[in-house]
């Protein structure tokens, strides 16, 4: 199957992902941040939000893709708390310092294409419906 990224933005939302994941028997799911939430979020709360959704679901193996918008300090700070995989909008120098500050903590960017389709649950009416045709949506 796809990736089919899901866009969170509390633990509620993280919850309801992780949990249709596995109803759906999906052996694993991507749970991006919000563009930017770095800036207002922070990486020891998307963190933890992320850990709390897991906990009750450990059958699924959950990549968590945290934004820092085009903050290489967001970045670093992120990676300082354990994420592990980090979205940077930015290039150059800059990207490739970070990559390897990454690499070192066994972390990575996200090379993913700043276009790919993701579920954004901020604007699902019901997103447990949202989330059902999302996530077994045929490729």
């Amino acid at each position: 199957m796809k990736d089919r990224p899901v866009i969170v933005h509390d633990l509620d939302d993280a919850r309801a992902a992780v949990a249709a994941a596995a109803e759906f028997g999906l052996a694993s799911l991507t749970l991006r941040s919000a563009p930017d939430a770095a800036r207002y979020l922070g990486a020891s709360v998307y963190r933890d939000i992320v850990r709390a959704a897991c906990r009750a679901y450990p059958g699924v193996a959950v990549t968590a893709v945290f934004d820092c918008g085009a903050d290489p300090g967001l970045a670093l700070g992120a990676l300082r708390h354990g994420l592990k995989v980090i979205r940077l909008s930015v290039a150059g120098k800059a990207r490739d310092r970070i990559a390897d500050i990454a690499a070192q903590s066994g972390a990575r960017l996200d090379n993913s294409d700043a276009d790919q389709p993701a579920l954004d649950l901020l604007d699902a009416e019901d997103r447990g419906a949202a989330l059902r045709t999302w996530l077994t949506a045929a490729d």
